[in-house]
């Protein structure tokens, strides 16, 4: 049986960390300690027998992610043998204008992504010119369709409900030989999508779910209208999962600026882990 590691190359929400204009107390912290600095969400899937590896969203910060990947699992120069994408949200895809060719000039690196992301990545601009260029060959998913990526590993697109403004969103199934995982960077409310998040996190190994926002506090402390950025707390998916955790490993990832959980050696990290829950940390790596 080969060896697949599921590495987390990112976990901020699109903004990153620190965020743009901002100069709250954790950019700011982000601004003088790279060490608390955060890239926007993203898995990579590293296959070393086969020195392959497929990437999970291309982020506005795909350059460093790339970097950080190949250097660590020694596939310098070796670029990504594929892309998925969830959904046209600024923290999920515009890292693919650098392999165009001002940059990288990569030659037909699959990009696997909806049929309405198919389509804007082919008709409009920027977009369109790498496609052109054949830099990318977009190939379309569809809801439960599995993509192999190697004979032990399949990736499964599943629609959730999200601001779908200009594409479809996607959740993922990863699975490997010996785990299953569940990816949802982004939803809008548990509630308002037609699989009972329960049941999934039941079937799941290991979770990597939107942890975007702690509490409303949170978002009313940015001057942010919770109804107008719908994504499920923190406290409020912890109450909802509370009895999985001795069977499912529940991370939380695509973590806002603003997020109190950011710090790692914060009373609220401690709380939460006793709970039973996990945050999901850049170049954390699991055995799948």
């Amino acid at each position: 049986m080969s060896e697949v590691i599921l590495s987390v190359a990112g976990t901020a929400q699109d903004g990153g960390l620190p965020q743009a204009n901002c100069f709250c107390e954790n950019c700011k912290r982000a601004l003088a300690d790279a060490k608390f600095k955060r890239t926007a969400a993203s898995l990579a899937i590293i296959l070393p027998e086969e020195n392959k590896w497929h990437l999970i969203e291309a982020t506005p910060d795909l350059r460093e992610q790339m970097a950080r990947l190949q250097m660590r699992y020694g596939m310098e120069f070796q670029l990504m043998s594929s892309i998925f994408l969830s959904h046209a949200h600024i923290g999920h895809y515009p890292g693919l204008m650098f392999l165009g060719k001002e940059a990288v000039n990569s030659r037909q690196i699959p990009v696997i992504a909806g049929a309405k992301m198919k389509k804007l990545l082919e008709n409009d601009a920027p977009w369109s010119q790498l496609t052109a260029l054949e830099n990318i060959v977009v190939q379309e998913i569809k809801d439960g369709q599995s993509v192999s990526v190697s004979a032990e590993v399949t990736v499964t697109p599943v629609l959730v409900p999200h601001r779908n403004e200009f594409s479809e969103a996607f959740a993922f199934w990863i699975i490997g030989p010996n785990k299953k995982v569940l990816f949802i960077p982004d939803i809008d409310r548990w509630n308002a999508w037609e699989v009972d998040i329960r049941e999934a996190a039941k079937d799941a190994d290991i979770c990597f779910l939107d942890g975007t926002f702690y509490s409303q506090k949170e978002i009313a402390n940015i001057g942010r209208d919770f109804q107008q950025i719908p994504h499920p707390l923190i406290t409020e998916t912890m109450e909802l999962l509370q009895d999985l955790v001795e069977e499912t490993n529940i991370y939380f990832t695509h973590l806002n600026h603003s997020n109190p959980v950011l710090h790692k050696d914060g009373l609220l990290r401690k709380q939460i882990e006793a709970k039973g829950f996990f945050i999901a940390d850049e170049e954390m790596e699991f055995r799948i």
